[in-house]
């Protein structure tokens, strides 16, 4: 069996209150193994029968919604794909890793408007393209970024979207291999 990650994103946030002991037993009771959850905040290290992450995805938003009325999405990743999204990411080597963070998206990132959109904003913060993720340095922090709605006001992001410092990123890493 295969290990991977699942990023869920707006879980135990605007109102989806989710206990991480309730979603383990949901995923476990349709064929997840090793069923783990990392933080409270939808991170959660499964093994399953090797399939594309799309699939994967797919059957954890539908039992997420089916049994808790919560329409979130999965980022699912590998290990090896976990880990590229960590080393992908230019800015762990000279940013603060509670800063730097991994933007994981539902649908491939259209390169070409991400890029128009970076070059054009004059926030703080550092940006750069991935394939089905970008990267973000909130060198002044999360908590003032104006990122967000300039992005939602540009229309640059078309898919659902959830974000994970490297700091926590790696904390899963490292668990995925005990």
């Amino acid at each position: 069996m295969a290990r991977y990650v699942a990023l869920l994103g707006s879980i135990n946030v605007g109102g989806n209150r989710l206990l991480m002991a309730d979603l383990r037993e949901a995923l476990e009771r349709e064929d997840f193994e090793g069923v783990e959850t990392v933080v409270a905040s939808g991170n959660v290290l499964f093994s399953h029968d090797e399939r594309p992450s799309e699939g994967l995805a797919e059957k954890i938003a539908y039992i997420i919604r089916d049994r808790f009325d919560i329409d979130t999405f999965a980022a699912v990743r590998s290990k090896a794909e976990l880990q590229a999204a960590i080393e992908g990411n230019p800015f762990t080597k000279d940013g603060e890793p509670n800063f730097v963070h991994t933007v994981f998206l539902a649908a491939p990132l259209d390169r070409e408007a991400f890029e128009a959109f970076a070059q054009s904003y004059d926030g703080p913060e550092r940006l750069a393209a991935g394939t089905m993720e970008f990267f973000v340095d909130f060198r002044e922090g999360v908590g003032r970024s104006k990122l967000d709605p300039a992005m939602k006001k540009a229309k640059v992001i078309k898919s659902r979207a959830t974000a994970r410092n490297v700091r926590s990123l790696q904390r899963m890493l490292d668990k995925m291999d005990s």
